[in-house]
């Protein structure tokens, strides 16, 4: 599964039942990985850049929720910041094109 389409995928305009469907998906997978493949897992969210403290955090409160499912909402939560930071500083045109990379 390519984490980071799916997470793309629910920052789109999918109805609520397309998202649910990646988001149980994405779980499935994170759930995965936590007992296959952690340093896969690592890497995800490495690359996503979830807090580390705020990972320890909500499994630390929620010791009975499914990880993956815990794990999904962060990775959403986390692209979602990351669209939101997006547009709210659009690219400037007024970049000579060295300048523009």
């Amino acid at each position: 599964m390519d984490v980071t389409a799916a997470l793309q995928n629910l920052t789109t305009n999918l109805s609520v039942d397309e998202k649910a469907t990646v988001k149980n998906e994405l779980s499935a997978y994170l759930n995965y990985l936590l007992i296959n493949d952690f340093s896969a897992l690592v890497q995800i969210l490495y690359r996503v850049d979830v807090s580390e403290q705020k990972l320890k955090t909500v499994l630390l409160e929620n010791k009975e929720a499914d990880a993956g499912d815990l794990l999904s909402e962060l990775l959403i939560e986390r692209q979602a910041g990351k669209t939101t930071l997006r547009q709210s500083f659009p690219p400037s045109e007024d970049l000579s094109g060295e300048e523009s990379w």
